[in-house]
């Protein structure tokens, strides 16, 4: 027998924690979230409105291979009850003949809506002459798509509204903050009423204060004291000279 002590056994390892990328989120199927750091981006989203269950069917089955969240409805009443909702879809394809409101008269509702960013329409109809596309644009639609439609030049067009909306979202923002700034802005205006001797300023209440104080509450304007050459020679060297005088 060996006299060299047994080495103790080594403990085994921890369990597999599992990847790090991933973190667990019981809203999921899997229950795991790769990269929960990242910003999740969600589907876009798309209102069509036809009365044909076929068609209504082929379209909506079509958006959503694309990776659309579609709003589907079934007439013209149905789209536009729902193009009023807060979360309406900024894309909307619309029939041009259907029960209740037609797509161009939807098309007009719409126009006549304000909204910051206006909802991109695209008719999809039969009518393929080119008075029926001058009367369906007139009415506010974007675009204008016939019937049967291409499955590529749908995608095109709705790339270009894509686009468009993405123009305007970004203008919309730019608005957003030049209002924003430009309620932060202060200004004087109209006429001050003054103490002549004091110089205080009264504001509308009917309370007096100093020059600087009513100024810096009613501008951007922010003051730094100092003392004048004629304040010097009025003020100042007369006080020092007294006080040289008392000692």
């Amino acid at each position: 027998m060996s006299d060299t002590p047994a080495v103790p056994a080594s403990p085994p390892p921890p369990p597999y924690p599992g990847p790090v990328c991933e973190h667990v989120s019981r809203g999921s199927i899997s229950g795991t979230v790769a990269h929960p750091g990242r910003r999740v981006v969600t589907a876009p989203r798309a209102l069509i409105a036809e009365d044909d269950p076929v068609s209504r069917m082929l379209l909506e089955r079509t958006l959503q291979g694309w990776g659309y969240d579609v709003v589907v409805t079934c007439d013209g009443n149905e789209a536009w009850t729902a193009l009023l909702a807060e979360d309406a879809p900024n894309l909307a394809i619309l029939d041009w003949m259907m029960p209740g409101l037609e797509g161009p008269e939807v098309c007009r509702r719409v126009r006549a809506l304000a909204q910051p960013i206006p909802t991109y329409v695209i008719l999809l109809t039969a009518r393929g002459q080119s008075d029926d596309i001058v009367a369906g644009l007139e009415s506010g639609a974007d675009d204008y798509v016939t019937k049967p439609f291409d499955r590529q030049e749908l995608r095109s067009r709705i790339r270009v509204g894509e686009r468009v909306l993405a123009l305007q979202r970004g203008l919309a923002d730019r608005v957003r903050d030049l209002e924003t700034v430009l309620g932060q802005v202060k200004e004087l205006k109209g006429l001050l009423p003054i103490c002549s001797y004091c110089k205080a300023v009264r504001d509308d209440q009917n309370y007096w204060h100093r020059v600087e104080t009513y100024i810096t509450a009613h501008s951007a304007a922010r003051f730094s004291h100092g003392i004048c050459p004629g304040c010097w020679k009025g003020v100042i060297e007369p006080e020092l000279a007294s006080i040289e005088a008392s000692t």
